[in-house]
């Protein structure tokens, strides 16, 4: 009887004690600090599982083309990380494409990190090479560029910027030669330099290119207009040897000479192809002086490809003297919409252009 009188008791003590903590915890509970929430910018990613996948395409047509594509991936302290970059470029354009893709993954402390892919592609309608908007060709090294026999006006450069491209080099004559070329004038060398094109100075004023004291006189005489025109020292002239001219070693000797001890630098022009005089005479003089080889910039119209535009520009195999300091070539030659040549050039050159 005592033992079921205390029953009731045992089991209400249990369920008050039971209450008790129920109702402790709720408060702890309350009291707790909430959990912490952390903002990671785009692009970024700092859990233990990332998953970035990055996706651009372009698809432009016209005549002009400028595609600037910037992706930046900074994953930190992730064990498990993938990262995705897809670039596509669909490009249709008539004249100039300039397309830039920039894409940087950073990955810290991973253990884990899969870059499926950072792929770009890059699709244009040209049937020629891409090529910038300021004369540079799909070469880095290359530079885009023309020549002509007449005057240069506002109204010659924009016809050669509409129908053909922008040049970086505008090859003209130092002096005029009647019925051939006119010469350069100080207002054309400022037209042409405000629109940032250098200009590769020509002389032409002599149709026989034989013995060493033509070649000096000749030099010499070219020296003088350069000075007269204002055109400053280290700029290179090229004598320019035709393919009717007679040639002769002594006389490019005779050229070499008399420029190496102007403020001036020596070059020539003409056909380098194997089989020419003039490629025959070179080899000699060069034979015979290799300063003469390694000093006389080069510029060479062989092979001949034909005129194109800048954008369809051929890849770039100028025939030249073996071990010559090649400055440019000249594959195409009279064009039917504005009068020039049309040229690549080794962008090296540039620093002895005016």
């Amino acid at each position: 009887m005592e033992r079921r009188g205390l029953l009731p008791f045992v089991v209400t003590a249990f369920f008050a004690v039971m209450i008790s903590l129920f109702t402790f915890s709720l408060i702890d509970s309350k009291d707790a600090e909430p959990p912490k929430t952390e903002t990671v910018p785009d692009g970024q990613s700092k859990s233990h599982d990332s998953d970035i996948s990055n996706e651009v395409k372009n698809n432009i047509k016209g005549n002009k083309a400028n595609v600037n594509n910037s992706i930046d991936n900074d994953l930190n302290n992730g064990e498990d990380s993938q990262i995705d970059n897809n670039v596509s470029n669909d490009i249709e354009v008539n004249v100039d494409v300039n397309v830039t893709n920039t894409i940087k993954n950073k990955a810290d402390k991973n253990q884990d990190t899969g870059q499926k892919g950072n792929e770009k592609e890059n699709s244009s309608g040209d049937k020629g090479k891409e090529n910038d908007q300021d004369g540079q060709s799909g070469d880095d090294e290359v530079v885009w560029g023309v020549d002509s026999a007449s005057l240069t006006t506002g109204d010659l450069l924009s016809c050669v910027r509409e129908n053909f491209g922008s040049p970086k080099v505008w090859g003209r004559y130092l002096g005029e030669k009647e019925g051939v070329s006119a010469g350069i004038t100080q207002e054309e060398a400022e037209l042409l330099q405000g629109n940032d094109i250098k200009l590769l100075v020509i002389w032409n004023r002599f149709n026989d290119a034989r013995g060493l004291g033509n070649g000096q006189s000749e030099a010499r005489a070219a020296v003088q207009l350069a000075k007269d025109l204002g055109i400053p020292e280290g700029v290179a002239v090229f004598a320019d040897i035709e393919p009717d001219y007679p040639v002769d070693s002594s006389f490019i000797e005779g050229w070499y000479q008399a420029m190496s001890e102007s403020p001036y630098e020596p070059g020539i022009y003409g056909i380098f192809d194997e089989e020419k005089a003039l490629r025959k005479a070179f080899d000699q003089a060069a034979a015979e002086n290799s300063p003469l080889l390694e000093n006389t910039y080069i510029w060479t119209a062989a092979p001949n490809k034909g005129i194109t535009t800048q954008a369809q520009a051929p890849e770039y195999k100028p025939e030249a003297p073996e071990n010559s300091l090649i400055a440019g070539w000249q594959y195409g030659i009279d064009a039917k919409a504005c009068n020039i040549d049309t040229n690549l050039f080794n962008k090296d050159i540039l620093d002895v252009l005016w």
